[in-house]
Protein backbone atom coordinates (compact mmCIF):
# COMPACT_ATOMS: atom_id res chain seq x y z
CA UNK A 1 0.00 0.00 0.00
CA UNK A 2 1.26 3.52 -0.66
CA UNK A 3 0.14 6.52 0.79
CA UNK A 4 -0.53 9.69 -1.02
CA UNK A 5 0.84 13.06 0.28
CA UNK A 6 0.53 16.75 -1.26
CA UNK A 7 3.13 19.21 0.11
CA UNK A 8 4.99 22.12 -0.69
CA UNK A 9 7.64 21.33 -3.10
CA UNK A 10 11.49 21.76 -1.40
CA UNK A 11 14.84 22.53 -2.47
CA UNK A 12 15.48 18.27 -2.27
CA UNK A 13 12.83 18.26 -5.01
CA UNK A 14 14.27 19.98 -8.08
CA UNK A 15 15.45 16.55 -9.67
CA UNK A 16 12.48 14.97 -9.34
CA UNK A 17 10.34 17.52 -10.32
CA UNK A 18 12.79 18.23 -13.47
CA UNK A 19 12.12 14.41 -14.48
CA UNK A 20 8.58 14.43 -13.64
CA UNK A 21 8.20 17.86 -15.77
CA UNK A 22 10.24 16.11 -18.63
CA UNK A 23 7.75 13.04 -18.48
CA UNK A 24 4.40 14.48 -18.12
CA UNK A 25 4.08 17.65 -20.25
CA UNK A 26 4.05 15.78 -23.59
CA UNK A 27 0.64 14.80 -22.30
CA UNK A 28 -0.58 18.34 -22.67
CA UNK A 29 0.42 18.55 -26.06
CA UNK A 30 -1.64 18.50 -29.19
CA UNK A 31 -0.97 15.08 -31.23
CA UNK A 32 0.74 16.97 -33.89
CA UNK A 33 3.67 18.86 -31.48
CA UNK A 34 7.10 17.07 -32.52
CA UNK A 35 9.61 15.15 -30.20
CA UNK A 36 12.23 18.16 -31.14
CA UNK A 37 9.40 20.54 -30.14
CA UNK A 38 9.06 19.12 -26.77
CA UNK A 39 12.27 18.63 -25.68
CA UNK A 40 13.47 22.05 -26.78
CA UNK A 41 10.23 23.58 -24.14
CA UNK A 42 11.10 21.48 -21.73
CA UNK A 43 14.97 22.35 -22.25
CA UNK A 44 14.00 25.68 -22.09
CA UNK A 45 11.39 25.55 -19.15
CA UNK A 46 12.18 22.60 -17.24
CA UNK A 47 15.54 21.91 -16.13
CA UNK A 48 16.67 21.80 -12.49
CA UNK A 49 17.73 25.21 -12.56
CA UNK A 50 15.01 26.43 -13.87
CA UNK A 51 12.51 24.61 -10.61
CA UNK A 52 15.44 25.99 -8.56
CA UNK A 53 14.02 29.69 -9.80
CA UNK A 54 10.34 28.57 -9.54
CA UNK A 55 10.73 27.96 -6.18
CA UNK A 56 12.62 30.48 -5.03
CA UNK A 57 10.26 32.86 -6.80
CA UNK A 58 7.63 34.74 -4.07
CA UNK A 59 5.05 34.61 -6.65
CA UNK A 60 4.89 30.92 -7.18
CA UNK A 61 3.92 28.17 -5.15
CA UNK A 62 4.85 24.41 -6.03
CA UNK A 63 3.03 21.53 -4.61
CA UNK A 64 3.60 18.27 -5.01
CA UNK A 65 1.73 15.03 -4.62
CA UNK A 66 4.42 12.10 -3.33
CA UNK A 67 3.39 8.60 -3.27
CA UNK A 68 4.83 6.79 -0.25
CA UNK A 69 5.07 3.39 0.69
CA UNK A 70 3.65 2.08 4.01
CA UNK A 71 4.75 -0.84 5.66
CA UNK A 72 2.75 -3.26 3.77
CA UNK A 73 4.72 -2.08 0.33
CA UNK A 74 6.24 -4.55 -1.91
CA UNK A 75 9.80 -5.50 -1.49
CA UNK A 76 12.03 -3.09 -3.49
CA UNK A 77 9.13 -0.41 -4.03
CA UNK A 78 10.66 3.10 -3.65
CA UNK A 79 9.80 4.73 -0.58
CA UNK A 80 8.50 8.18 -1.91
CA UNK A 81 7.88 8.57 -5.50
CA UNK A 82 6.73 12.34 -7.17
CA UNK A 83 3.34 11.38 -8.76
CA UNK A 84 2.19 14.40 -10.04
CA UNK A 85 2.81 18.39 -9.63
CA UNK A 86 1.12 22.03 -9.38
CA UNK A 87 2.37 25.83 -9.66
CA UNK A 88 0.28 28.60 -9.31
CA UNK A 89 1.67 31.89 -10.32
CA UNK A 90 0.77 35.56 -8.50
CA UNK A 91 0.61 38.31 -10.04
CA UNK A 92 -1.24 40.31 -12.93
CA UNK A 93 -1.53 37.74 -15.78
CA UNK A 94 1.53 37.96 -18.20
CA UNK A 95 -0.81 37.04 -21.58
CA UNK A 96 -2.76 39.99 -22.52
CA UNK A 97 -5.69 37.77 -23.46
CA UNK A 98 -6.32 35.97 -20.53
CA UNK A 99 -6.10 39.27 -18.55
CA UNK A 100 -8.82 40.15 -20.32
CA UNK A 101 -10.55 37.00 -20.28
CA UNK A 102 -10.29 36.78 -16.09
CA UNK A 103 -11.77 39.67 -14.89
CA UNK A 104 -11.51 39.25 -10.87
CA UNK A 105 -8.39 40.61 -9.37
CA UNK A 106 -6.21 39.15 -7.48
CA UNK A 107 -6.17 36.29 -9.93
CA UNK A 108 -3.09 33.19 -9.23
CA UNK A 109 -2.85 31.04 -12.39
CA UNK A 110 -2.73 27.67 -12.52
CA UNK A 111 0.53 27.30 -14.38
CA UNK A 112 1.32 23.93 -14.15
CA UNK A 113 -0.86 20.41 -13.21
CA UNK A 114 0.47 17.34 -14.11
CA UNK A 115 0.00 13.98 -13.11
CA UNK A 116 2.28 10.60 -14.22
CA UNK A 117 0.18 8.80 -16.81
CA UNK A 118 0.46 5.71 -14.70
CA UNK A 119 -1.07 7.32 -12.13
CA UNK A 120 -4.51 8.43 -14.45
CA UNK A 121 -7.38 7.44 -12.62
CA UNK A 122 -5.73 6.68 -9.82
CA UNK A 123 -7.53 9.01 -7.87
CA UNK A 124 -4.77 11.75 -7.41
CA UNK A 125 -5.69 14.87 -9.86
CA UNK A 126 -8.94 15.54 -7.55
CA UNK A 127 -6.72 15.50 -3.77
CA UNK A 128 -4.18 17.60 -6.18
CA UNK A 129 -6.65 20.15 -7.48
CA UNK A 130 -8.19 20.30 -4.12
CA UNK A 131 -5.07 21.06 -2.23
CA UNK A 132 -3.92 23.61 -4.97
CA UNK A 133 -7.09 25.56 -4.87
CA UNK A 134 -7.03 25.66 -1.29
CA UNK A 135 -3.25 27.62 -1.40
CA UNK A 136 -4.48 29.51 -4.65
CA UNK A 137 -7.11 31.20 -1.81
CA UNK A 138 -4.64 31.43 0.62
CA UNK A 139 -2.94 33.59 -1.49
CA UNK A 140 -5.70 35.82 -1.66
CA UNK A 141 -6.71 35.60 -5.14
CA UNK A 142 -10.10 35.81 -5.87
CA UNK A 143 -9.58 33.80 -8.89
CA UNK A 144 -7.62 30.84 -10.58
CA UNK A 145 -7.40 30.62 -14.09
CA UNK A 146 -5.39 28.29 -16.22
CA UNK A 147 -4.61 27.63 -19.86
CA UNK A 148 -5.38 24.37 -21.97
CA UNK A 149 -5.47 23.63 -25.47
CA UNK A 150 -8.67 23.53 -27.31
CA UNK A 151 -7.64 19.90 -28.31
CA UNK A 152 -6.93 18.52 -25.13
CA UNK A 153 -10.34 17.28 -24.46
CA UNK A 154 -9.50 15.00 -21.26
CA UNK A 155 -8.02 17.91 -19.56
CA UNK A 156 -10.86 20.24 -20.33
CA UNK A 157 -13.35 17.54 -19.03
CA UNK A 158 -11.36 17.36 -15.56
CA UNK A 159 -10.77 21.15 -15.10
CA UNK A 160 -14.59 21.78 -16.02
CA UNK A 161 -15.72 19.26 -13.50
CA UNK A 162 -13.11 20.78 -10.88
CA UNK A 163 -15.39 24.08 -11.29
CA UNK A 164 -13.69 26.45 -14.24
CA UNK A 165 -15.48 27.65 -16.98
CA UNK A 166 -14.59 28.84 -20.22
CA UNK A 167 -13.77 32.47 -19.85
CA UNK A 168 -11.62 33.09 -23.02
CA UNK A 169 -9.05 32.45 -25.48
CA UNK A 170 -5.06 32.55 -25.58
CA UNK A 171 -2.43 31.51 -27.81
CA UNK A 172 0.43 29.31 -26.62
CA UNK A 173 3.86 28.35 -29.04
CA UNK A 174 5.10 24.99 -28.84
CA UNK A 175 7.90 24.59 -31.45
CA UNK A 176 7.41 27.92 -33.18
CA UNK A 177 3.58 26.99 -33.96
CA UNK A 178 0.81 28.84 -32.67
CA UNK A 179 -1.61 26.76 -30.31
CA UNK A 180 -5.15 27.95 -29.55
CA UNK A 181 -5.70 27.36 -25.52
CA UNK A 182 -8.96 28.00 -23.30
CA UNK A 183 -9.03 30.06 -20.81
CA UNK A 184 -10.71 28.59 -17.85
CA UNK A 185 -11.69 30.18 -14.61
CA UNK A 186 -13.32 30.16 -11.56
CA UNK A 187 -13.82 32.08 -8.52
CA UNK A 188 -12.24 31.19 -4.90
CA UNK A 189 -14.90 33.53 -2.95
Amino acid sequence: MTELVIRPAGAADIDALAELAAETFPLACPPHTTPEAVADFVARNFTPAHFAGYLADAERQVLVAERRAGASAAPGAAPRRLVGYTMLVGGEPKDADAAAAVSARPAVELSKFYTRADEHGGGIAGPLMAATLEAARASGAEACWLGVNEENGRAIRFYEKQGFQKAGRKHFTVGGRVENDWVLAQPLG
